[in-house]
Formats: C-alpha cells, structure tokens, sequence
C-alpha cells in the first residue's frame, strides 16, 4: 500500500499539466482506493477555465453544461465554502470529510440519481493554506478509517501538485505582461491622446455623373413606336428628327374623317339650294353648317396629329436612352418619357448617402469622385443640394440625395460615369469618428 501511494503522489508531482493531474487524481487514485465516483473541482477564480469541474472518473473531459455537472459543482461550491479556514485550525481542514445527504435537503431529491450514499468530501490546499479546490470520492459501502488516513495523505500530495501547476502556469502567463506592466502608463497615455486627435469625417459611397438641367422628350399621344432614328449617346441637332410613332391607325381615322367632312360639304349644299325657296330649309341648312364645321374641326385635328407623328429634337444635345431594341414597338401614352436630351457640358454629381451613414452634410461640402473605369484619376465637387427626406434606392436602401456640381477649372466627366465618391465633412475627435456608430445603435435600442 506505502508503495502504491508513493507511486500516485510521484506521478501527481511530475504530472506535465493540471489536465494530466486531474487524470491522475480521478482514475487511477483506483490503486489504492475503492470508490464508484471521483471528482476533481477546481476553485473559481484559481483557474481561468469557465468549467468548474477539471476531471470526473471515467469521462475524458467533464461536460460544463450537463445537469450532473451543475448539481455537483453547486454541491461542491458549498463543501469548499464550509471548509473550516487555515486560519482557524490548519488541523482540521486538511482532513477529509464525511458528507451526509440529509444535510442538503434542497439536494436531497436528486442525490441518489447522481451520486451514492457514502461520500467523502477533501479540500485541496496549497503550502500556505489557500484553498485550490476539492477531491469528492463517492461509494456505495461505508469509508473505513484507514481509507480515510490514504485519502488524507493523497489529498495533502494533491494540493501541493495542483499548486505547483497553477503557479507555473501564473509565472508563464505574467511574465511577457511584465513590459506591458511596466509602461502601461505611458501606452494609456498615448491611446488618451490619439483619442482626441482630429480627423475630418468622410465616407465612401457610390456616385454616378448624371446631366444638369436635360430635356425630357416624352409621348405627344398615346400611339406605338415605330422606328427610331437616332442611337443611344449620339449627338443631334436642334430640329433632327428622333423616332417615329405607328401613324397606320390614325391616318385611316384621317381619311375617314376627310370623307365625312366631304359628305358634309354635300348636304350643306343642298340643304341650301332648298332654303332659297324653303323657309323650312332654312332651319335645315343651319344644322348643316354646324355638322360641317365640326366634322372640319376633326379633321384638323387629324391632320395636326399626324404632324406630331414624328418628334424632333427642340434642341442640340447628346441622346440617352438606354436600348433601341426595348423602345420599337412599344405602346406609349400621351406624357410618357422616352428619352432625354443633354448638354456633354452641363453635368452634375448624384450620391445616394445611406441613412446609417449620415452627418452634417452642408451646401458647399467637398466631394471627390473616382471613376471606376479610371483608377488614377479623380474629379472634385461641391455640394449644391442635399434632400430634405430619405427615400428608397432602386436596391431598397433609404438614402439622401446628394447633388454636386464640379469644379469649373477642370474637364468634366462623361455622362453615365460610375464610381466611388468620398464627402468630406467636419473635423470630429477621432474617439467621437470610432464610437459613432455605436453610440447611434445605443441609442435605438435604449431609446436615450
């Protein structure tokens, strides 16, 4: 027996880790001890581990979040905190302890499904008195006394190894933080300071080179487009014809209505010959003329709307749509836009700002442009007009439109260029640019 003892507290001693020790403590403790259930608990705060149970009998790694291992660790919790101290009498509180079920009635409901009825309770002290944890040993027959003397002396062993590990694991774990204790003054200082350094706030989002001031060319009636004779980005001039409307339908009305107008004009004229020795005629030929004019009238009407058949350009400008292809053919109704008209020259800078991302942004506020398709180069803009409500992108965002117009003194972009777009606000300090957007979810979730 001496030996055997003097063999576990050998390999207790050179155990490589405090996983290796618990191993040793919980399993083969069976050389020298009869016990159905040995449990190893480690104090919390001793050891950063978030499991307070470091090795159960028979299980290669206890599960944290299994009721036994609740229901023991708070068992355990309340054996170390009734552990008589080292200040008071060293003596006893080295010494194992009986643990009779009837003196947990809250636990005594579930103690006989996780545990036996005879359990021995060891605390687990290190050199100075300080207590590590404890040893639970459970069994189904009585402790006897000489048992209870190989538990003490194991147990004794066991703290001083657990000790041992625990302060070279301390000694690893603070020796590369002693550089950090010793100028972490200075590095606080320094964190304080870039806190406050300011900076200019900005964002990135995307940007398109949109006309300034363009002429919508829409429907003059509702009618079906026939041809276009002009070509996404081409430049016209004032006048050029730009497409044809479908005229089958409504040159037939035409030519209808130009024979009704001529059997009109007939019975108009005979309707007077009548009146010259009628005087009812007279009345007849009056009801005539108001059925002439009016069907004169349509035809007129007829005739100016074929002359709207084909639209032209009210003035020069570079034609954009987007294709020829998804415009022939399609019905239109009087006041629909089909395509606009815009000066190269006169440009402008349309951002949508996301609502998450927004600050004071004022008329005058630089803005940047890099165009995607020119990577070295870049166009400067300021602020002309920022809109006073949110509304929803084509991508189902709610966004600011932001309006810029560039800087005179350098050439303008091409309408329809695409890119990023980086606006310059205030300068804030750097803390207030890192916990913006924290601060603003705070403040939704807390409603402060």
């Amino acid at each position: 027996m001496l030996a055997e003892v003097l063999q576990l507290v050998r390999r207790a001693a050179g155990a490589s880790n405090l996983e290796t020790l618990g191993f040793v403590m919980a399993n083969e403790s069976r050389q020298v001890l009869t016990y159905q259930l040995s449990i190893v608990w480690r104090q919390t705060g001793v050891f950063t581990d978030a499991a307070r149970l470091s090795a159960v009998s028979g299980q290669p790694r206890p599960d944290a979040n299994a009721p036994f291992s609740h229901w023991v660790s708070g068992l355990c919790r309340r054996l170390s905190e009734q552990t008589t101290p080292a200040t008071q009498a060293a003596q006893a509180s080295t010494q194992p302890r009986l643990v009779v079920a009837q003196d947990h009635p809250d636990l005594l409901a579930d103690w006989a499904q996780w545990l036996p009825p005879h359990v021995l309770w060891m605390p687990l002290l290190a050199g100075d008195g300080e207590q590590l944890g404890g040893w639970l040993l459970a069994r189904a027959d009585p402790w006897q006394p000489h048992e209870l003397a190989v538990v003490q002396e194991l147990g004794t062993h066991y703290g001083l190894a657990m000790a041992n590990k625990l302060q070279s694991r301390r000694v690893k774990t603070e020796g590369p933080r002693r550089w950090w204790q010793h100028y972490r003054r200075w590095v606080w200082g320094a964190v304080l300071v870039l806190m406050f350094i300011p900076i200019r706030q900005s964002v990135i989002i995307p940007a398109e080179v949109l006309p300034d001031d363009p002429f919508f060319v829409r429907a003059p009636m509702d009618g079906v487009i026939d041809r276009l004779l002009v070509r996404p980005n081409q430049t016209v001039e004032a006048g050029a014809a730009l497409l044809t409307l479908d005229e089958s339908a409504l040159r037939a009305r035409h030519e209808v209505a130009r024979k009704v107008l001529d059997a009109a004009r007939e019975e108009f004229r005979q309707s007077a010959q009548i009146a010259v020795t009628d005087d009812r005629g007279r009345l007849e030929m009056a009801l005539r003329r108001g059925v002439l004019e009016e069907k004169s009238i349509e035809l007129d009407y007829l005739t100016e709307q074929l002359g709207r058949v084909q639209i032209r350009a009210p003035r020069a400008g570079v034609v954009v749509f987007s294709d020829a292809d998804q415009w022939l053919g399609r019905a239109v109704v009087q006041g629909e836009r089909i395509l606009l008209l815009a000066d190269p020259a006169k440009v402008e800078l349309v951002v949508r700002l996301p609502v998450g991302e927004r600050f004071d942004v004022a008329e005058g506020t630089g803005v940047t442009l890099y165009p995607n398709a020119s990577p070295l180069s870049s166009y400067d803009a300021k602020v002309k007009q920022v809109a006073y409500s949110a509304e929803l992108d084509r991508e189902g965002l709610w966004t600011y439109r932001i309006q810029a117009e560039f800087d005179p003194d350098q050439p303008v972009p091409r309408i329809g260029t695409t890119g990023s777009a980086r606006i310059r606000g205030n300068w804030v300090p750097l803390s207030f640019f890192a916990l913006r957007r924290p601060l603003t979810v705070l403040r939704q979730t807390l409603g402060i």
